[in-house]
This record gives C-alpha cells, sequence and structure tokens, in this order.
C-alpha cells in the first residue's frame, strides 16, 4: 500500500537556489518545472500546468505539428518521430515556449536493430510485431502477431526476444537529460517500456490474447513474466543512468475501453497487478523522488483503486468520453490520492467542436480537476492530424486564461 505523496526535495523545487517560498518565485509566480511538482504534490500554484509533447500520449500527429508550427510561425526542422506506430513528434522548444507549456519529455532510443520506418508503409517492431500503414492512414495498424495461433510455453521461450542489454539504448541518455536539465525549467518525465498488456496483446494478437485471459490466464501470464525478463532489466539500467535527474516516470498500458475495463477486476488483480506491481517497484527503487505516471485508455474506474494501490501517482490520459469518467466524480473519489492529466477531449471536441467550444472545455475541466492542484490540463491522448490548428491554438490560449483565474480564486 503507498503512503501520502512525499514532498519533493528542495532540488527539485528549485527552492534552494532561488530562496523560493511556498508558492513559487517572489510575487507568485512559478517556473514550469515548480508548476507541475506543485500539482503532483497537490499543492496551490500560480496557475495550473499545461502540457503539449510531455509523453508520447500527450504528444501531436506531424501532420497537425505541421500545422501547428505553421501557424505560429515557427520555421520547425523535419520532425523527430518519437512513436513509430503513432506517427508522433518531438515538440519543438519554440513552440513548447509559445504555447508556454511546462512538461519536457525523455524517451531511450530504440535497439541498434530498429529502424523508424521511415518512407516505408510496413515495419516489424523489436517484437517482432508486423506493422502496415494502409493507403491513406495516418498511423502503423497491427498487421501479425508472431506468437498469434496455438501456443505453449515452450514457443514463448523460443521466441528472440529483444536484448536488454543492446548499448544503442542507453548511449548518450543520461547526458541528453542532464542537458534538458540545464537548458531548461520544464519538468522532465521520462518514457519507460513497461507494458505487459499492450506487448502482450500485440504478440499475441487480440482474438488470441482474450481468450487466453478467460480460458488460459497462466499461459499470458508466461508471456508478461518473459515481456517484463526485458522490461525491467531495460527500466533498471534506465533509472541508474537518469533517475535522479527525472521528475514523472511515465507507463504506457491500456486497460480499458470506450464502455468499461477490457478485462474483469478480478482478471486484472490475479495476472496483470501483481506484474504491474514489478514495474513499479522497479521505478520507485530507480527513480525514489519520481512521481509515476500510467497512460491507460479508456474506462479505468474499476481500476484506480488497485492502481494507487501499486504505486501509481499520475492518470494520464483521463478519456472523459468513456463510461463512469466524469471528472466530477473522479476529482470527488480520487483527487486527493492522484494527479489527473490530460481531459480536454479528442473524440468531439479537438476535432469536431468550434474554437470556443475547446475554450469552454479548457475552463470548464480547470475549474473541476485544478481545484486544490492535482491537474495538468493537456488533450486526452495524441492530438489527431484532423484537428483544426485554431481549435490547438485555443486550447492552450485558454489554458493560460483559465488557469489565471482559477489561481486567482484560490
Amino acid at each position: 500500500m503507498v503512503g501520502p505523496l512525499r514532498p519533493a526535495p528542495e532540488w527539485r523545487r528549485g527552492a534552494g537556489e532561488r530562496g523560493l517560498g511556498p508558492a513559487g518565485r517572489m510575487g507568485g509566480e512559478m517556473n514550469h518545472r515548480e508548476r507541475v511538482l506543485a500539482a503532483l504534490e497537490h499543492r496551490a500554484s500560480d496557475r495550473t500546468p499545461t502540457d503539449l509533447g510531455g509523453s508520447r500520449t500527450s504528444s501531436i500527429h506531424v501532420q497537425a505539428y505541421s500545422k501547428l508550427a505553421a501557424k505560429l510561425g515557427v520555421a520547425a526542422p523535419a520532425p523527430e518521430i518519437i512513436d513509430v506506430m503513432q506517427q508522433v513528434v518531438a515538440v519543438d522548444p519554440r513552440i513548447k515556449d509559445r504555447l508556454d507549456v511546462d512538461i519536457e519529455t525523455v524517451n531511450p532510443d530504440a535497439p541498434a536493430s530498429f529502424g523508424n520506418g521511415s518512407g516505408e508503409r510496413r515495419y516489424t517492431d523489436e517484437w517482432g510485431v508486423v506493422r502496415r500503414m494502409p493507403e491513406g492512414g495516418y498511423w502503423f495498424d497491427l498487421e501479425k502477431s508472431p506468437l498469434a495461433g496455438p501456443i505453449d510455453a515452450a514457443d514463448i521461450a523460443r521466441h528472440p526476444w529483444p536484448d536488454p542489454s543492446d548499448p544503442a539504448r542507453y548511449d548518450g541518455l543520461r547526458e541528453k537529460v542532464r542537458g534538458l536539465r540545464e537548458s531548461s525549467d520544464r519538468a522532465i518525465c521520462l518514457g519507460l517500456r513497461g507494458s505487459v498488456v499492450h506487448i502482450s496483446q500485440f504478440m499475441r494478437g487480440f482474438e488470441d490474447w482474450y481468450y487466453d485471459m478467460a480460458l488460459n490466464p497462466d499461459l499470458v501470464a508466461g508471456l508478461m513474466d518473459a515481456i517484463l525478463d526485458v522490461a525491467i532489466p531495460i527500466i533498471d539500467r534506465t533509472l541508474a543512468l537518469t533517475g535522479d535527474l527525472i521528475d514523472i516516470a511515465f507507463v504506457g498500458d491500456d486497460l480499458g475501453h470506450q464502455g468499461g475495463s477490457q478485462i474483469s477486476p478480478s482478471a486484472y488483480r490475479k495476472v496483470i497487478k501483481p506484474r504491474h506491481a514489478k514495474v513499479f517497484e522497479a521505478i520507485r527503487k530507480g527513480a525514489p523522488n519520481a512521481y509515476i505516471a500510467l497512460h491507460s485508455c479508456g474506462s479505468v474506474v474499476e481500476l484506480i483503486d488497485d492502481l494507487i494501490e501499486i504505486g501509481v501517482q499520475v492518470l494520464n490520459p483521463v478519456q472523459v468520453s468513456a463510461a463512469g469518467m466524469d471528472p466530477r466524480e473522479l476529482k470527488r473519489r480520487w483527487g486527493d490520492r492522484l494527479t489527473f492529466w490530460g481531459g480536454i477531449d479528442t473524440q468531439r471536441v479537438l476535432p469536431f467542436g468550434s474554437p470556443e467550444g475547446v475554450r469552454a472545455e479548457v475552463r470548464e475541466r480547470v475549474r473541476v480537476l485544478g481545484e486544490g492542484g492535482g491537474y495538468i490540463c493537456a488533450a486526452v491522448h495524441n492530438i489527431q492530424a484532423e484537428v483544426p490548428v485554431e481549435n490547438i491554438v485555443a486550447l492552450f490560449e485558454e489554458g493560460r486564461k483559465a488557469e489565471a483565474v482559477a489561481a486567482a480564486a484560490r
């Protein structure tokens, strides 16, 4: 059981070097990192922090990004794709400055054997999963799962598993994180690959995975354990290099869908929860002062107490359009124990609404989820290609206005 959130040490708040009081800078204005830490610690701040590009699942599709850069007059170089499957980018610091967002992301590199699929419509990832982008598509869909069909434990053991010791994963990583910490005052979020659900679904195929969960849970548990045999050594080594420099450790593993949990709470507790606990335990050991964030799409209300119990402190993306994910209820039940990150609807409001509709959504989320801290304002998941650039700009322009009003009320 995880106790109350601990106050961040002085070096992370920046208080020691700036002579700040509990509200941040002299005069009450915080820098970006201080603002995020206040949200994570459920403290009052000058305003609610905002995010674009602070993780692989709160970024922006490359096509929408090009439109945004043009709108803001930022002549950005060719964007760096940080997630090939999703086709999302590393947001240029100049765009982050223009939008005044508060979080920076760092993601360990892929192994040397893995290309980025640039210019190709098909690629194979390090787990042996084949993905293809259909004509007219925006991202890479699952095409072939390497462990689909009838398999047993021996087939899992024979699979060519990734090498967690591949030096390409770690080359220059500490220097990159230290450079960000020295050159920027944004909070630093480190992306980690501890996804036992995602990866086992992709390797097994969704149909077989669901059959396994119902009829052969020991098989899927064994597959998840084999994944952890790769993932946890990567987490250990990554955090040995960076754990003292980061503010947030971020893991993605979808547990919900539009109408509820992907699996029953009892199945989660039996098969998945013990393995998630191992991931979060490794993070806590390697980065004891970082906050643990879990990305999980869909409706996860049935599982939130379990997630808190095993160490989750931040929930992303807060898919407000899914069943039971009402922001008022989330804040009422878990607002003292979770920081909510996201919440601006990407299914209807951002792609199909007006700029004023986006602004109204932002005001409402800040009012409800931002009360007393504990909220990072961002889109629900990555901003997709079809979102009008005017709506993107409206999100962050209104974010500053709404946040200023909320801060004044506090």
